[in-house]
């Protein structure tokens, strides 16, 4: 018999420093709650949550901080000042540990990371050619 996925998630939280720990479950909660359907897997050595087979929001424990990824320029805008004290880089956005988890406005990254996911899957759809769509090779 195998294990449950979130047992990966499990063991990765409790790999992490103790300090860290609790900050990502509260994370976890929180996505969960948010994305209550969602597959929860691990990709890329972190906890990652799929809709539909697709990556919709990911987050890791470091050091002094914890992370959540995907974050876009777009949904950056649209946290406006509310995310301003917080750390961005190339997509990624950085809590301290120290401090309490954000609840509203990780719900809210989640939330845009959700319809981002969406709106992509939507317009892959209509583009010809893509994800097995448009020409046939045939053999002569």
């Amino acid at each position: 018999m195998t294990r449950p996925k979130t047992s990966m998630v499990d063991a990765y939280i409790a790999r992490q420093p103790s300090a860290s720990q609790a900050v990502l479950r509260r994370v976890r909660i929180i996505i969960r709650r948010v994305l209550p359907g969602a597959e929860e897997t691990i990709s890329y050595q972190i906890p990652t949550y799929k809709i539909a087979g697709r990556g919709v929001v990911a987050f890791a424990g470091w050091k002094k901080h914890w992370s959540i990824y995907p974050v876009t320029e777009a949904v950056r805008a649209a946290l406006g000042p509310e995310a301003a004290s917080y750390e961005f880089s190339k997509g990624t956005m950085r809590f301290p540990l120290a401090a309490p988890v954000p609840t509203r406005l990780v719900e809210r990254v989640v939330r845009a990371a959700a319809r981002r996911m969406q709106a992509r899957h939507k317009a892959e759809a209509r583009t010809p050619g893509r994800h097995g769509g448009g020409r046939r090779r045939t053999g002569s």
